[in-house]
C-alpha cells in the first residue's frame, strides 16, 4: 500500500460540521430578532432557505464570479426578501451577526478528534487546505479544539487562489515543503477537494458520509473519518 507523509484536510463539511454550527447560529438570531411575528414562515424554512441560498452564492464565489463581500452582503438580503420580509424590516447586521457567532460552535463529524490524534501519533504531518476566510477558519479551529493537530494551515486568502485551481494545491506543496506523491487530501467536495487534487497530482479521499452516488474515479472513499484508521 502506498506510504504518505503529508495529509491535507478540507474544514468545513470534513472535520468541522459546519451545518450543525450554522443551524444553531441561525437558531440564535431566529429567537433574537423575533422572527417568529412573522407568520409567514417558521425557523425550518428560514434555516432552509438560507442553506439554498448560501450554497448556491458559494458556487459563485468559488467561481471567482462574486467577491468575499457579495457573499456576505447578498445571503441574508435574499432569504429573507424570498420568505417575503420586506427589505426594509432586515436587521441591518444580520450577516455581521451571524459571521460572529457561528466560528465559536465546536460541533465536529464523529470520530475526528480521535482519528487526527491517530494519525499525529502515527508521524503523519497534518494540514488544512480551505476555501473558507482567514478571518473565520482560526476561530472555528480553536473553538473546536482542532488548532494544534495541523501544522499549516492554507486558505484561499493567503494562496490567492480557489480550490478547485490547482495552484492552491500547488502554494499548499510549496509552503508544506510537501511533494504530490507523498500527499494525500481528504474532502467532502468532489470537485473542489476532490478533482483539484487530482488536477495537481495529489491522491484524494473522498469524505462521503451521506453515500451520494457519484462516478468520479477516486483513490479512497470513506462514509466516516474513522475508516482512515484502515489504510493510513
Amino acid at each position: 500500500m502506498k506510504s504518505y507523509q503529508h495529509l491535507f484536510f478540507d474544514l468545513d463539511h470534513t472535520l468541522w460540521d459546519f451545518e450543525t454550527n450554522s443551524v444553531e447560529t441561525l437558531r440564535e438570531l431566529y429567537d433574537t430578532h423575533g422572527f417568529a411575528r412573522y407568520a409567514s414562515f417558521t425557523f425550518e424554512q428560514f434555516a432552509q432557505y438560507y442553506s439554498d441560498v448560501n450554497n448556491a452564492l458559494w458556487r459563485l464565489y468559488q467561481s471567482n464570479k462574486i467577491s468575499q463581500q457579495q457573499l456576505r452582503a447578498t445571503r441574508f438580503v435574499r432569504t429573507l426578501t424570498k420568505l417575503g420580509m420586506p427589505e426594509a424590516e432586515i436587521p441591518i447586521n444580520i450577516s455581521s451577526e451571524y459571521t460572529d457567532i457561528l466560528p465559536h460552535k465546536a460541533a465536529v463529524f464523529p470520530h475526528t478528534h480521535e482519528v487526527l490524534g491517530y494519525l499525529r501519533e502515527r508521524g503523519y504531518r497534518l494540514h488544512l487546505i480551505t476555501n473558507g476566510f482567514n478571518d473565520i477558519q482560526g476561530i472555528k479551529l480553536a473553538s473546536s479544539d482542532l488548532t494544534d493537530y495541523f501544522e499549516e494551515i492554507i486558505t484561499s486568502e493567503h494562496s490567492g487562489h480557489l480550490k478547485p485551481d490547482p495552484r492552491m494545491f500547488v502554494h499548499a506543496l510549496e509552503r508544506t515543503g510537501a511533494a504530490a506523491p507523498d500527499s494525500l487530501m481528504v474532502g467532502d467536495n468532489l470537485e473542489c477537494d476532490i478533482l483539484g487534487a487530482f488536477n495537481a497530482g495529489i491522491d484524494q479521499v473522498y469524505f462521503n458520509p451521506g453515500r451520494r452516488r457519484h462516478f468520479m474515479q477516486i483513490t479512497h472513499e470513506i462514509a466516516s473519518l474513522s475508516e482512515l484508521k484502515s489504510f493510513l
